[in-house]
Order: C-alpha cells, then sequence, then structure tokens
C-alpha cells in the first residue's frame, strides 16, 4: 500500500502572538512575530522606563503573552511589570529552553524562545499569588536579619 505525503494528512501546528525575552543583567533581548514588524528582535535596557518601552512595543505587535527565561533575579522587574500591563507572562527554566544546540547569541535565544511559546511548547515555572510572594520576601529579609544579629553577637563575644 502506498504512503500517502498530502499536507492533509498531518496536523498543522496553529501559532499564536506571543513574544519572548531572554533576560540580562545589563540588557534584555525581546522577541516578536516577523510578520508584526520589520526588526523582531530588539534590545531593551534594565531601567524601569525601558521595561516600559517593552512593554508598549510588545502591545504595538499586538503580543498577548511572554515566555521570559528566569535568569538570576533580573527577571522579577520584567515580569511585574508585564503582569500589571495583562500580558499573560511564564517563566521558562532555562535549562528546558537551552538544550537545543547552534544557538549562541541572545538575539537567537528571545527568537527561539519566541518560536517554542507560540506553539505551546513550553511549561512554565510555579510563580505564587502575589500575596505570598510578598510574604516570602518578608520572611527571607527576617531571616536574614536573625543572622546578622547573631553574628553580631557572636563577634562581640570574640
Amino acid at each position: 500500500m502506498p504512503k500517502r505525503t498530502t499536507k492533509t494528512d498531518q496536523p498543522e501546528l496553529k501559532t499564536v502572538n506571543f513574544g519572548a525575552i531572554d533576560i540580562g543583567s545589563k540588557m534584555h533581548m525581546a522577541a516578536v512575530s516577523p510578520a508584526c514588524t520589520d526588526v523582531p528582535v530588539r534590545a531593551f535596557g534594565t531601567f524601569t522606563h525601558e521595561l516600559h518601552d517593552l512593554a508598549d512595543w510588545f502591545k504595538a505587535c499586538g503580543v498577548t503573552g511572554v515566555a521570559m527565561e528566569s535568569t538570576g533575579v533580573y527577571w522579577i522587574p520584567v515580569y511585574e511589570i508585564l503582569e500589571q500591563r495583562g500580558f499573560d507572562v511564564i517563566l521558562v527554566n532555562a535549562r528546558y529552553a537551552k538544550n537545543v544546540p547552534g544557538r549562541k547569541t541572545d538575539v537567537s535565544d528571545a527568537a527561539w524562545l519566541r518560536q517554542l511559546h507560540s506553539y505551546g511548547l513550553l511549561r512554565g515555572s510555579f510563580r505564587p499569588d502575589a500575596e505570598i510572594a510578598t510574604l516570602r520576601a518578608y520572611l527571607r529579609q527576617r531571616e536574614r536579619l536573625v543572622e546578622y544579629a547573631a553574628a553580631h553577637i557572636q563577634h562581640k563575644r570574640l
């Protein structure tokens, strides 16, 4: 029996207009669909006004959701600003997205994340609700203060 190789036999992957960000300490590389703009990958700084410019660019391109790699703590302000602006933001563990060979620059990383996210192939990391995140920050700060006080007391006794 001969194999049929018509395109109707194969399911098509449907894409959604998502964006992606490769988070860095001094610069964030953001990517959108090449169909949206002439420059689908742009660099943005890390200051607050630059993060708002990033969100404005995503809105102008019609982006509804954003994927970003969770690098250190640099993702937190980006995540919060995008979430406040109404984007569906997911954090992606870098181990899951970086295992593909041939991607060596931030530009290609951002474009690759966008492509994977547009096909629904990325899984977001757990992010607690805002109230829980605030409570965790307070508890971590309290723990640090107790450690500092204990170290100070131990230093006085020597």
